[in-house]
Parts: C-alpha cells; sequence; structure tokens
C-alpha cells in the first residue's frame, strides 16, 4: 500500500523557517520523481518543488528560500523552508511522480503551514 505521511507543519512568523518530512512507504523511492505542492482551499494546487534522479525544481515564487532533499535508504522527503513569507501559507502534501513537471501519482494527507505574526 502506497503511503506518504507528512510531518512538520505549524505557526511560525514571517521570516521564519520550517523543516517538512515525508515518509514514504509501499513502493520504491529511487523509481519515481518526488515533491510538494501546495493548496490554499478555493484554489488550485502549486507545485513547489520535484526532485529526481534526473532534476530538482522550484517554484520561481520559493526559489532560494526552499530546499527539496531526499534519502531513498530511509524513504525520507525533507523541503527546508526558510525566510517565509505571509503568501506561503497553505497546506503542503508531499507527492510521488513518474517525472518532475508531470502530475502526482499519489500524495499525502498534507500539513498544515501557517505564517502569521
Amino acid at each position: 500500500q502506497v503511503q506518504l505521511v507528512e510531518s512538520g507543519g505549524g505557526l511560525v512568523q514571517p521570516g521564519g523557517s520550517l523543516r517538512l518530512s515525508c515518509a514514504v512507504s509501499g513502493f520504491t523511492l529511487d523509481y519515481y520523481a518526488i515533491g510538494w505542492f501546495r493548496q490554499v482551499p478555493g484554489q488550485e494546487r502549486e507545485g513547489v518543488s520535484c526532485i529526481s534522479s534526473r532534476e530538482t525544481t522550484y517554484a520561481e515564487s520559493v526559489k532560494g528560500r526552499f530546499t527539496i532533499s531526499r534519502n531513498n535508504r530511509k524513504k525520507m522527503v525533507y523541503l527546508q523552508m526558510n525566510s517565509l513569507e505571509p503568501e506561503d501559507p497553505a497546506v503542503y502534501y508531499c507527492a510521488a511522480y513518474v517525472a518532475c513537471g508531470s502530475g502526482p501519482v499519489a500524495w499525502g494527507q498534507g500539513t498544515q503551514v501557517t505564517v502569521s505574526s
């Protein structure tokens, strides 16, 4: 059974940092691109970042602030988010992709990120 379980969300002040984690099970992480998308209620989901054996991508809005990483042996994916801005709050989802830029084939339940002073 494919499972992606996110953790690490929470409340942070503008300019602060959070590190999201995603535990993956039920499939071989090596064979997939893995990444994060975020969604605000009533809005379309936005791809945030993706990492595969061939590339690492970031949305323009997070470049230079967010860093994605993965540990295939531990089956973990991380999103280090620095300099969080008032535009960043959303539910963040960890997702698996056939390739970066394609639609997600599986995703977790999401973790809420709130940025507020």
